[in-house]
């Protein structure tokens, strides 16, 4: 049997050994829980993490921000010694989120630790890597290259002034094709077309991120305009009439699909909190109890409902609640 040095590695996740039924608070949670072994992805996203926290922090807490440090340093090193480690597969108890490249979070990881140190040897890496000139597109959990990108964007002072220069015009070209298909939306929002799947107003809002940072670089209203229209959308000005932020709008999500917050199934449990986003519109995947009854009876952009069994639908995430805090905050910034 091979054995691998993973000392400077993240477990992948822990979960239990199958879906806890709906509601369960987490301390009445009986189930057996599972620890997944490391895996270079979650190793490097560590990495990239804890680096962009030594360098926000390091005004703040230098002590903290210089553990910050060397938990990205050490993390970025066991990911090179380790390379391939994948997970395991299917979960029964939770998401899998399989990966089987790790090059956009190797990029990643590469240029947060590039912008907190300035050290050559990330510089190189960060060269080395395909996603350095490649195409940029809105993030996901899967294909982080573009937060890099973000970064190196802002990289004054740190950054060559040539690999600077090029890393804007990148996502100002990325938001020029995201108006493109906003001229094309029926609701007016920077995402066409029939791709209404699972977590979409999540993609909506990583698409509004890029508008927002194409504002910045060029002072053009139009990209503007472009992040208040997708906020304009999730609050409301949609199909179905619905804000899909928990406590924001004129009808806002109230039953998100959530083992806490199920007041609809038990009285003395809480609703959400203002501000929790919900996946949004679903037609591709609609595998819950309340999508299948209304296969083939919904256009995509209106496969939705507030309701806490529509896991495909109505689910909520902290990946696609960052984007919702990001750009709400730019539009507050930006917004008069």
């Amino acid at each position: 049997m091979e054995t691998r040095d993973v000392s400077g590695m993240a477990h992948h996740k822990i979960a239990d050994e199958r879906w806890s039924p709906l509601p369960t608070p987490p301390h009445l949670d009986r189930l057996t829980r599972y620890l997944y072994p490391p895996t270079t992805g979650a190793t490097l996203n560590l990495a990239a993490v804890t680096a962009q926290c030594a360098r926000i922090w390091c005004a703040i807490d230098p002590p903290f921000a210089a553990r910050c440090l060397a938990a990205a340093r050490s993390a970025y090193n066991a990911a090179k010694r380790n390379p391939d480690l994948f997970s395991p597969g299917a979960f029964s108890g939770s998401g899998g989120y399989t990966d089987t490249d790790f090059s956009d979070e190797f990029y990643w990881a590469a240029a947060e630790l590039y912008a907190t140190t300035a050290e050559a040897g990330y510089l190189a890496d960060v060269r080395a890597s395909p996603h350095f000139a490649g195409e940029v597109e809105a993030p996901t959990w899967a294909n982080t290259a573009t937060l890099a990108t973000i970064t190196l964007a802002h990289a004054s002072g740190r950054l060559p002034e040539a690999d600077l220069a090029a890393q804007r015009p990148r996502i100002v070209a990325a938001a020029d094709r995201y108006l493109a298909e906003e001229a094309q939306a029926g609701y007016h929002i920077p995402l066409a077309g029939m791709r209404w799947t699972g977590g979409s107003n999540s993609d909506v809002l990583n698409r509004a991120m890029l508008l927002a940072l194409a504002a910045n670089f060029t002072g053009e209203a139009r990209y503007r305009a472009g992040v208040v229209d997708a906020m304009d959308y999730l609050l409301g000005r949609n199909p179905l009439d619905q804000s899909y932020i928990s406590g924001w709008g004129v009808r806002p999500m109230r039953n998100p699909h959530h083992r806490f917050w199920a007041h609809s199934l038990d009285p003395s449990l809480p609703p959400p909190p203002p501000g929790v986003l919900s996946g949004g519109a679903n037609g591709v995947a609609m595998t819950d109890p309340v999508a299948i009854t209304m296969r083939g009876q919904c256009a995509p952009m209106a496969c939705w409902r507030d309701d806490i069994r529509a896991f495909s639908q109505n689910k909520v995430a902290i990946n696609w609640n960052a984007p919702l805090v990001w750009v709400a905050a730019w539009v507050a910034q930006n917004g008069s």
